[in-house]
């Protein structure tokens, strides 16, 4: 990954993180908590996605719903982590 594909990675996950804290139904983390799942999230949905080899095609579209589905199922994790 280039610099200059981690620095669009990081914005996308930054947006990607507020999205998944609005739609996801329950206490959020803070603005900062959720941009920093949504860069986490970022990098968890488009490994995701490379493994099942599922392509959304190119561009900055495809890349925010990547990001958006890594960060809705991080979200989905620590909130499972946390009821035990």
């Amino acid at each position: 990954m280039s610099a200059e594909q981690l620095i669009i990675t990081l914005v996308i996950g930054l947006i990607a993180g507020w999205l998944a804290g609005k739609v996801v139904r329950g206490k959020g983390f803070g603005l900062v908590g959720d941009m920093i799942i949504g860069v986490v999230g970022a990098l968890l949905g488009n490994y995701l996605f490379g493994l099942f080899r599922i392509s959304l095609g190119g561009g900055i579209a495809a890349s925010l719903i990547a990001a958006f589905v890594g960060a809705v199922i991080l979200v989905w994790i620590i909130r499972l982590l946390k009821r035990r």
